[in-house]
């Protein structure tokens, strides 16, 4: 489950993008990089819509995402869309918590948790 405290605000990167280089170069590079430098304490990375299926069927990409959990990064999965591509089952077996993000979301934005979208 996602836990947002105003407390522990930290930092949410939204990764959308189906773009393989977006996901790579920016979204999981931050995401790790951001742990491993200490620049948030708390960093989640949430898959939604067209990155759940670029997750799902792509070996570097899986491998760059088990590094940032390594590091640290918790990893969510937007059900809805995990469903419409048909895996929800994949991202799960990937260690990915897969849940209805909406409302998650909405709740990150309103306790101030820093959001950036790719």
């Amino acid at each position: 489950m996602i836990v947002a405290s105003e407390t522990e605000a930290g930092l949410v990167v939204l990764w959308v993008t189906r773009d393989r280089e977006a996901a790579l170069n920016m979204a999981l590079m931050y995401a790790k990089n951001s742990r491993l430098q200490g620049w948030w304490d708390r960093v989640h990375l949430l898959v939604w819509g067209p990155s759940a299926d670029l997750l799902a069927y792509d070996r570097e990409i899986q491998d760059e995402v088990a590094a940032c959990r390594e590091a640290g990064v918790e990893a969510f999965a937007c059900r809805a869309c995990a469903e419409r591509y048909g895996v929800a089952d994949k991202l799960a077996g990937l260690g990915l918590t897969v849940l209805y993000a909406g409302e998650p979301l909405t709740r990150y934005l309103k306790d101030g948790w820093k959001v950036v979208s790719v």
